[in-house]
């Protein structure tokens, strides 16, 4: 992580929503999920704030440092229908050693739709995936 990254960075991101980012298409593997409204989905809207953040850090990490979530408290307050564009706005606010914390919002041309705190944590790629490799084979599954 370079020294150069601190609290003040801020980024923008905006998406059109389209089907594959409603409610219904969230996951076969949730039932009751199909019956749900259209509407832009909660778990992608953390993604979308997820991938705000990943790509304002970066160019502040070094070639064998990726982001990982470790909190999410976000509201969801208004619904984003198909057509419309919703737009993160992230701003850092705390970089205490390897840990981020953010003040995240999100709207859309109608106004707000959402908006709290996100923190992520700086890894190194290649400790995290031996981790996780021997963690997948302590319950004997293999890891990709």
């Amino acid at each position: 992580m370079k020294a150069e990254l601190k609290a003040g960075l801020r980024h923008t991101l905006s998406l059109r929503i389209d089907e594959s980012l409603t409610v219904p298409q969230v996951s076969s593997a949730f039932a009751g999920f199909e019956e749900m409204p259209p509407v832009f989905a909660t778990a992608f809207m953390v993604g979308f704030i997820e991938w705000a953040c990943i790509e304002a850090l970066r160019p502040f990490l070094d070639l064998n440092e990726r982001t990982v979530g470790t909190h999410v408290d976000v509201s969801h307050v208004a619904a984003t229908p198909v057509g419309m564009t919703a737009t993160a706005e992230i701003e850092l606010i705390a970089v205490e050693g390897r840990k981020l914390r953010f003040k995240v919002r999100c709207s859309d041309e109608a106004g707000l739709i959402g908006e709290g705190f996100h923190e992520r944590a700086v890894i190194d790629r290649g400790k995290f995936m031996q981790r996780l490799s021997e963690k997948a084979a302590r319950a004997s599954i293999s890891v990709s």
